[in-house]
């Protein structure tokens, strides 16, 4: 069955060559065109998320499915030049928030966003999620004892580890069309006596100064970073992240009580 979609979303999800108002998220997008890998698994992920379900909603686990393995077997350099393409205007910003169809994989089901405590529950049940979240606060975890807050060549391995984590229950997005902040779709408004434990896991996005740093360092190597697209083949399920320094914490552990260890535990 063919796909059928409106011409203005598929040129912001897929690039238009045309475009006279060059930026580098449209410089990332027809990159990933002109690579048959990447448009083949972009194009599987673009047609399940505006897809229906028979329910008549979003079809979000099969969407956030083909997103995990867009990230997984696409070429790297590719999948993060779309999902971290530097912007200097709200146009570029807005393409790049709307990268995975974040209406069906980021945001919903309802109008408003629930307490942080739901997907972050629903991550520590899952095979999936639950490995990827620690792997990410270990990459991207503060290091005290560093000069800046952060250890030297954290930036590529915090980069995936955020990476591994689109398509899953916490999966994070950027916030607005008009800065690089990031977060998953969630508050603490309503999370009671567990506010701490929410905050805490927020925090490991909005509070972050080392994937805020590994997010302009892109920026900074861009260049070579888009040149260099290694021919990568991976299990989709797993390849992204390996849980290192983590892996001693992971056996009868609980998410939530591991988080303020976590985010102060350097990657050795």
């Amino acid at each position: 069955m063919g796909l059928c979609l409106a011409p203005a979303m598929l040129l912001l999800l897929l690039g238009s060559p045309s475009s006279a108002a060059r930026n580098r998220c449209l410089d990332a997008a027809e990159a990933c065109t002109a690579d048959a890998r990447c448009q083949r698994l972009r194009t599987e992920y673009v047609a399940q998320c505006l897809g229906r379900a028979a329910s008549g909603g979003c079809p979000r686990a099969r969407c956030r499915r083909a997103l995990r393995r867009f990230f997984a077997r696409g070429p790297p350099a590719l999948t993060h030049a779309l999902l971290f393409c530097p912007c200097v205007n709200a146009a570029c910003a807005e393409r790049r928030r709307q990268t995975f169809v974040p209406a069906c994989a980021f945001a919903g089901p309802g109008p408003a966003p629930p307490s942080c405590l739901a997907p972050l529950d629903a991550c520590e049940h899952s095979r999936i999620c639950r490995p990827r979240l620690l792997a990410f606060q270990a990459s991207c975890a503060p290091a005290p004892s560093a000069p800046d807050g952060c250890l030297q060549d954290q930036a590529p391995g915090c980069l995936r580890a955020y990476a591994g984590l689109v398509g899953t229950a916490v999966t994070p997005n950027y916030v607005d069309n008009a800065s690089a902040r990031v977060a998953p779709w969630c508050d603490c408004g309503a999370s009671g006596n567990r506010r701490e434990e929410c905050e805490a896991f927020r925090g490991l996005f909005t509070r972050n100064r080392c994937l805020d740093g590994a997010i302009q360092a892109f920026d900074a190597g861009w260049p070579p970073i888009l040149q260099d697209q290694p021919d990568v083949h991976q299990d989709p399920e797993h390849s992204l992240l390996q849980v290192s320094s983590a892996d001693g914490l992971l056996v009868g552990s609980s998410l939530l009580s591991m988080l303020p260890v976590l985010a102060l535990q350097p990657l050795l």
